[in-house]
């Protein structure tokens, strides 16, 4: 609560139980929104004439995004982090797809995820990379199973035919048999 822009002058202490709880989540910006909580949070301490302290708990103290946090040292962190991202392929060098499916029987999202595997090689170009299909890091919600597929592309000039084809193939899909497809174009959560 303290860390969304609410101003309590009185603050001088503030505290970050499991710091690095965001880090082991399955996204690349992990170390972003980690790095973006705690040095919020740290501007939350002390903002009258009182001095302010941190006290920063966490398990993995030697992560860069908390090192340049406790450092107050975005420059460093943004250079890290575009280092590591380019290395990655994710953006802003490269584009992001993100096909999350779902589906009452596991034995309908295998087949129909190495379908989607398919279609997506044979439209795109050598150029992309299509990864997957894995099962989502949330595997089941509502008693669906979920699988996902990830594009990356820098320029891919047949993705719109390739998912408007997807679109329609699933929507039909759905009518009969319940099979969900979501398409996500540059995607803020893969969860």
């Amino acid at each position: 609560m303290i860390a969304k822009g609410l101003d309590f002058p009185d603050i001088t202490l503030v505290g970050v139980l499991n710091a690095d709880t965001m880090l082991n989540l399955p996204d690349f910006r992990a170390s972003e929104k980690t790095y973006q909580l705690l040095t919020q949070v740290s501007g939350r301490a002390g903002r009258s004439t009182k001095s302010g302290e941190v006290v920063i708990q966490t398990y993995n103290p030697e992560h860069y995004a908390i090192q340049y946090a406790v450092a107050n040292n975005y420059h460093g962190f943004y250079k890290e982090e575009m280092t590591y991202r380019r290395l990655g392929k994710y953006p802003p060098y490269f584009y992001m797809v993100y096909l999350n499916f779902s589906h009452y029987d596991l034995r309908k999202v295998l087949l129909e995820s190495k379908h989607i595997h398919q279609i997506l090689l044979q439209h795109l170009t050598p150029g992309s990379y299509v990864l997957g299909p894995a099962p989502s890091p949330i595997a089941r919600i509502n008693n669906q199973h979920r699988f996902q597929i990830m594009i990356k592309f820098k320029s891919e000039p047949e993705l719109l035919k390739a998912l408007n084809y997807l679109d329609d193939y699933y929507h039909e899909q759905f009518m009969k048999d319940k099979f969900t497809l979501h398409i996500d174009i540059n995607p803020y959560m893969m969860m």
